[in-house]
């Protein structure tokens, strides 16, 4: 089972609010979640952003893709892929930086 970091709409028409959740792949966008990490309010000034950022680095070390939204929401927050070297080469890993 392939794991993705990806949002989840809770809010109302025109008043969206999202959850940043843990899902199988295969499911759909609000479908059943694994875990909810965080939520993120656009609405607010500036945009809100809330991260369990122990459970996300967990999910992401253990092999969890995050959507293209959630990778810059992780960027607000410092946590970003990096490079470390290894025996043989290098591989991506995910830091918290700064």
């Amino acid at each position: 089972m392939s794991v993705a970091l990806r949002l989840k709409v809770i809010g109302t028409k025109h008043r969206p609010i999202y959850r940043v959740v843990a899902v199988d792949s295969r499911k759909a966008r609000d479908g059943r979640t694994l875990a909810n990490l965080g939520h993120y309010n656009p609405l607010t000034e500036p945009a809100e952003v809330c991260l369990d950022e122990e459970r996300v680095m967990n999910y992401l070390k253990t092999g969890a893709q995050p959507s293209d939204t959630v990778r810059q929401l992780l960027l607000k927050k410092g946590i970003r892929q990096t490079q470390v070297k290894q025996e043989k080469g290098t591989k991506l890993a995910w830091a918290k930086v700064g």
